[in-house]
């Protein structure tokens, strides 16, 4: 059973990118997340890790539909 909460270096993990920019992303509050415990260390919620990653989809498939690729001239 895959556990409810991520760690920041978790996300980082899934997502393919540094842990700094996961950091990034949840203090920006791009990517919501939750601060638990004493020390408020950030956790994730694998739910809203799923929900960013297909709004991340829809945010690409709009921006590709108006930025489309530049003709190239045939020779």
């Amino acid at each position: 059973m895959e556990p409810r909460f991520l760690l920041l270096s978790d996300v980082a993990a899934e997502l393919n990118v540094s842990d700094s920019q996961v950091y990034h992303m949840v203090r920006s509050g791009e990517l919501p997340a939750i601060k638990i415990g004493g020390r408020g260390q950030w956790r994730v919620e694998r739910a809203r890790l799923e929900e960013y990653i297909q709004h991340k989809y829809t945010e690409t498939a709009e921006w590709v539909q108006n930025n489309p690729l530049a003709e190239r001239d045939t020779e």
